[in-house]
C-alpha cells in the first residue's frame, strides 16, 4: 500500500514543505529511505522502528520505501520521524490516513516511542499557513512557540501511541489540542519581561559619571546607531553597552515572532520559557569567533550572531582583537540589513537588522594617549598601526557614534552632575521613537538610523546653518558621503530627542563630535 504524509523541514530561516512518501510491497524485510536524506534522517529507520514496537504498534516485515519530496532538496535533521512514523502506519492499515488530510506532522522520535521537540517549528508552521494546512501534529516541548501562529488548529503529541486514538472522525483529536495564544496574554508577557530583565541587565544608574557616553548610549538607542567606544582599560566602556538593552522598546508581537523563529531554527529556543522572545536579543561573541559563526554557514546554511541579534545589539568587545577578515564580513550586512549567503544549488538570506555596538583599547596595552601615574604605553607605532588596521575605513564607516571614553582627571570630578539611571534614559527614548514614529507613519522606516535616500531627505528639515557647518566639516574632517549621511542621520536623531522637526546646527555640531575617530591618528 501507499500513502503520504505532509512534513516539513528548515532552509535558512525558513520552513520548506516536505512530502513523506511511503510503499509498503511484498518482498525481503528492508526500509529504504530516499531523497538525499542525511546521516540524522538516514538513522530515523531504527528510532521509527524501536517506537512503533513499544508503541503497540506492529513493524511491516515487509519492503517499505521512503521518499522524501521534493527528492533533488537535501534534507537534515529528525523532524521527519513521527511523519515516517505515520506514513508506515496508515500505509499498512493500523490506523486511518483520514485524519492526516491537511495536516501537518512535525517531531522527532524516541525509541521508547516518545515525541521529542526539534528545532524551527515556527518557521514550518508558517510555512505550512502559507500553503493552506489547518492542522499541525507536533510535539508537546514545541507548543510554547506554536500557538503564536494564529489561525491553525495545533494538536501536541507526548508519545506515539495517542495516534492509537485516531480512528475516522475529527473528535478523535479534541483531547490533544492546544489553546492558541492571544494578544493580551502577549501584552502580559512584555509584562513580566520588564520586570526579570531589569535585574539582570543592570542600571545605569550604577555607572557614575562618563556623561558625555551616556549620551551617546541614548542617542544610539533612540535612533538604533552603530556605537564605538574607545578607552583605556577600566573606563565603563563594557559595562555601558551590557546595559543598553534596558534603555530599548520591547519587540512588539511581529517583531517577537520574528526574533523568536530565528532562534527556533537555531535550537536556542530553550532560553525563553514562554516560547516568544519580547526583550531585544543582546549577543556578544568572543573574539576567537570565525567568519561562518559570526554571519552563519554550513552546507545548509544556519544563522550566525548577526542573524541572531536580529532587532537587537550584536556587541563586539575588543574589537581589534577579531581578526580582520572576520570583520570585514561586517560591512555588507550592516549596509543592506541582510545576510546572503550562496551555495552550489540554493541561496540563503538570513536578516540582519542590528545595533552594532563595540568597544576598543587605544591600543594592544591600552594606555596610548591615557597615562596616568605609572601606566604607561609600552606600545612602538608600528604596533598600534597594526592594531588598529585591523578596523578598516569602509567598517569604521558604518558606525555612527564613535566616542572616546576617557579615565577621569579626579574622582570629584567623576561624582559631579546629575547621574542618568535606566528608566530616565527608556522614558527619553520612548519620546524620541515616538516623534519619529509621527514623522514617518506612512513607511515602516522606525528609527533615524534606518532612513537612507530619498526617505533620508524628506526627514532632514535643515536649517542653513546647520548645512553650512555640515558642509565645513566635510571638508575638514575628510569624510566619506556615506559618513556624511549617517552624520545627518546622527543629527536628525538629536533632533528628536528635543521633539525639534528642524535639525539646527547645535544637532549638527554634537553630531560631528560623536565621529571622534573620524580624525586622523596622531
Amino acid at each position: 500500500m501507499f500513502n503520504i504524509i505532509q512534513s516539513a523541514s528548515v532552509y535558512g530561516v525558513d520552513g520548506k514543505s516536505i512530502s513523506v512518501e511511503v510503499d509498503i510491497s511484498s518482498g525481503l524485510p528492508q526500509i529504504n529511505i530516499v531523497g538525499l536524506p542525511d546521516p540524522a534522517v538516514r538513522e530515523s529507520v531504527e528510532r521509527v522502528r524501536a517506537a512503533l514496537k513499544n508503541s503497540g504498534f506492529t513493524f511491516p516485515m515487509d519492503r517499505i520505501t521512503v521518499n522524501l519530496a521534493p527528492a533533488d532538496l537535501r534534507k537534515e535533521g529528525t523532524s521527519f520521524d513521527l511523519a515516517i512514523a505515520a506514513g508506515i502506519l496508515t500505509a499498512s492499515g493500523q490506523i486511518s490516513a483520514a485524519p492526516f488530510e491537511g495536516t501537518l506532522l512535525i517531531g522527532e522520535l524516541s525509541l521508547n516511542g516518545s515525541v521529542r521537540p526539534v528545532a524551527g517549528v515556527l518557521a514550518m508552521i508558517e510555512q505550512a499557513k502559507r500553503l493552506g494546512f489547518k492542522r499541525v501534529l507536533l510535539p508537546s516541548g514545541n507548543v510554547n512557540e506554536a500557538v503564536w501562529i494564529s489561525d491553525m488548529e495545533l494538536y501536541a503529541l507526548n508519545h506515539l501511541n495517542e495516534l492509537d486514538l485516531l480512528k475516522k472522525k475529527q473528535a478523535d483529536w479534541d483531547h490533544i489540542r492546544v489553546v492558541q495564544g492571544s494578544d493580551s496574554a502577549f501584552d502580559c508577557m512584555q509584562s513580566k519581561d520588564i520586570l526579570n530583565k531589569q535585574d539582570e541587565i543592570g542600571d545605569y544608574g550604577d555607572v557614575i559619571g562618563q556623561h558625555q557616553a551616556k549620551r551617546a548610549m541614548l542617542i544610539a538607542a533612540s535612533g538604533k546607531h552603530n556605537i564605538l567606544l574607545s578607552g583605556p582599560p577600566g573606563t565603563g566602556k563594557t559595562m555601558m553597552i551590557r546595559r543598553l538593552p534596558g534603555i530599548l522598546p520591547l519587540l512588539n508581537e511581529q517583531e517577537a515572532l520574528e526574533v523568536t523563529k530565528i532562534y527556533s531554527v537555531a535550537g536556542k529556543l530553550h532560553e525563553s520559557s514562554h516560547g516568544l522572545i519580547t526583550q531585544v536579543p543582546f549577543r556578544a561573541p568572543h573574539h576567537t569567533i570565525s567568519s561562518g559563526g559570526l554571519i552563519g554557514g554550513g552546507s545548509i546554511p544556519k544563522p550566525g550572531e548577526v542573524t541572531l541579534a536580529h532587532r537587537g545589539i550584536l556587541f563586539l568587545d575588543e574589537l581589534p582583537e577579531f581578526p580582520r577578515q572576520v570583520l570585514e564580513v561586517m560591512r555588507q550586512p550592516l549596509e543592506d540589513k541582510i545576510v546572503t549567503i550562496s551555495r552550489s544549488k540554493a541561496v540563503f538570506q538570513f536578516p540582519a537588522n542590528i545595533m552594532l555596538a563595540a568597544s576598543l583599547n587605544p591600543c594592544p596595552c591600552g594606555y596610548f594617549g591615557h597615562e596616568y601615574g605609572d601606566k604607561r604605553c609600552t606600545c612602538s607605532s608600528t604596533l598600534i598601526s597594526r592594531y588598529r588596521s585591523k578596523i578598516s575605513g569602509p567598517l569604521l564607516d558604518r558606525i555612527d557614534l564613535q566616542l572616546e571614553v576617557p579615565r577621569p582627571i579626579s574622582l570629584d570630578q567623576h561624582l559631579s552632575g546629575p547621574s542618568l539611571n535606566t528608566a530616565q534614559m527608556k522614558s527619553m527614548v520612548l519620546q524620541a521613537r515616538a516623534f519619529q514614529h509621527a514623522r514617518s507613519s506612512e513607511s515602516n522606516i522606525k528609527t533615524a538610523g534606518e532612513l537612507t535616500g530619498a526617505a533620508l531627505r524628506k526627514a532632514i528639515l535643515i536649517k542653513p546653518e546647520a548645512v553650512s557647518l555640515l558642509e565645513n566639516a566635510f571638508e575638514a574632517l575628510g569624510i566619506s558621503m556615506r559618513a556624511y549621511d549617517r552624520m545627518l542621520k546622527l543629527a536628525r536623531t538629536i533632533a528628536d530627542l528635543e521633539a525639534s522637526d528642524y535639525v539646527e546646527a547645535a544637532h549638527i555640531a554634537e553630531a560631528i563630535q560623536f565621529r571622534g575617530l573620524d580624525k586622523p591618528v596622531p
